[in-house]
């Protein structure tokens, strides 16, 4: 009789289990450590250098062929020097080119092909016009450049949606159709930035309704947490963003509510969709999240991306902070398949019990956590901040194609983390799904040139001097 009751909990959980990654393997990995190709030489203040190669999966973007953008998040602060800016620093952001070494690999059922990932250039974000610096430290470059930075105080006082302040805490990145340009979300605002790909330089602005903004700014998280009843919740802002196989649309999520839509502790967040012919704001939708807690105690993941499929699906990635990184058990880590076709429109809708019953229908798509400790992962050895997606081009596994879902870790730029008391290699990582083309039959491969007219020799930063002053 007990058997009988063990299978009858097991054998659910096993098949729940199977299905939740049929179709999908891990076919290939690698890592990318050591310093960027920025150019700079100087010492943050928290005594990191300016050039190191890290927390570079924030955000992944595809750019054609085995070339892939990445952008680490608002830089280095899990060193204490400055309470008073979260530890902040002046990173100057940037994102990374990187060829994952695709071409070169040799993928097979039931193997893990084993890529080296290479750095071949490295683009720092700027302005051409004045920015908002705060009492922070002033970054221009010796062209004229006014670079964004990572501190937490360099904003004036408004809505935090002003795109004149300097703060930028990048967390989604995605190429134009004509691959000449990058989209690049914002936590901080929440923002939407266009910039010039081969230069850095920001070459527009999507301004996001008001009700996104938080009108109370603070250089301290919890402080704007507690100061506003309105807008995204400090350091979770705009996460994710896809482009349409088109090139059309941009679809942005937040990482969680607003906070008139009840913050952290509620569990519906809003996607925002953006025509690029005119630059605006087209439709919101609901997006409802796993509650991993308890129906007397709630408790909600964070979203980290959204990848399209298509001009209306999408993949969605739900997470907790817990695995490699955070010396703790990983438990959720899920990748959601969602259909925005017929999807019921939110934007004059507020609060959870509002928004909750308009949520688009989600459908789970993989587990990773089941999936990687079926690949020889351990609870606490799967990366804690897995961040970014993006699908790659198509290869071959065993002489069948299959589409590739690149998934990538922020490691928060520490290369060595402690698992149970003992050092631990703490690397960005970069995992190579293998996705059949029957899981995804509607799946619409964007098409991005990869010309080397783009000018990456441009990216070269020799001789690149900053001048540091305090305003």
């Amino acid at each position: 009789m007990f058997a009988k009751r063990l299978l009858a909990v097991l054998v659910p959980a096993i098949l729940a289990s199977t299905a939740a990654h049929a179709g999908i393997a891990l076919i290939g990995k690698g890592t990318l450590s050591g310093t960027d190709l920025s150019g700079l030489t100087n010492t943050l203040e928290d005594g990191a250098a300016a050039n190191i190669l890290g927390g570079m999966g924030s955000a992944i973007a595809w750019a054609g062929g085995s070339t892939f953008l990445l952008t680490p998040d608002r830089g280095p602060n899990a060193s204490t020097w400055n309470a008073a800016v979260d530890n902040t620093t002046s990173w100057i952001p940037r994102y990374q080119t990187i060829d994952l070494g695709l071409g070169g690999a040799t993928f097979s059922t039931g193997s893990i092909a084993t890529l080296t990932p290479t750095l071949s250039a490295t683009t720092l974000l700027s302005s051409a016009s004045v920015l908002n610096y705060g009492s922070a430290p002033v970054l221009t470059g010796t062209s004229g450049q006014n670079y964004f930075t990572g501190r937490s105080d360099a904003f004036d006082a408004g809505l935090s949606t002003n795109s004149s302040n300097a703060r930028f805490d990048p967390e989604g990145i995605r190429v134009t159709a004509d691959g000449k340009s990058v989209y690049i979300t914002d936590e901080y605002g929440p923002y939407i930035y266009r910039f010039d790909r081969a230069t850095g330089e920001r070459t527009g602005v999507i301004t996001l309704p008001e009700k996104f903004a938080a009108p109370n700014l603070s250089a301290l998280g919890d402080t704007e947490i507690s100061g506003n009843s309105v807008g995204r919740v400090a350091n979770k802002g705009m996460e994710g963003l896809a482009i349409t196989p088109d090139g059309k649309t941009l679809v942005g999520i937040m990482q969680s509510p607003l906070a008139q839509d009840g913050g952290t502790s509620s569990s519906t967040v809003r996607i925002v969709t953006v025509d690029l012919a005119t630059g605006q704001v087209t439709h919101e939708y609901a997006y409802q999240l796993d509650n991993i807690g308890t129906a007397a105690k709630p408790k909600y993941p964070s979203i980290s991306e959204i990848v399209a499929i298509n001009d209306h699906e999408f993949l969605i990635d739900e997470r907790d902070g817990k695995g490699l990184g955070d010396d703790s058990k990983a438990v959720v880590k899920r990748i959601y398949k969602i259909d925005l076709a017929g999807a019921q429109d939110v934007g004059s809708l507020t609060g959870e019990s509002a928004l909750a019953p308009k949520a688009v229908a989600k459908i789970l798509f993989v587990d990773l956590v089941a999936l990687l400790k079926a690949n020889g992962y351990t609870d606490r050895t799967i990366p804690a901040k897995i961040e970014g997606l993006a699908f790659g081009p198509d290869v071959l596994v065993d002489g069948v194609l299959q589409h590739t879902l690149i998934v990538v870790n922020d490691n928060d730029f520490l290369d060595t983390t402690t698992v149970q008391g003992a050092p631990t290699a703490n690397p960005n990582q970069f995992l190579v799904f293998g996705v059949s083309s029957d899981l995804i039959p509607a799946y619409d491969a964007q098409r991005i040139p990869e010309p080397a007219t783009l000018a990456l020799a441009a990216l070269g930063l020799s001789g690149f001097m900053l001048r540091r002053k305090r305003n």
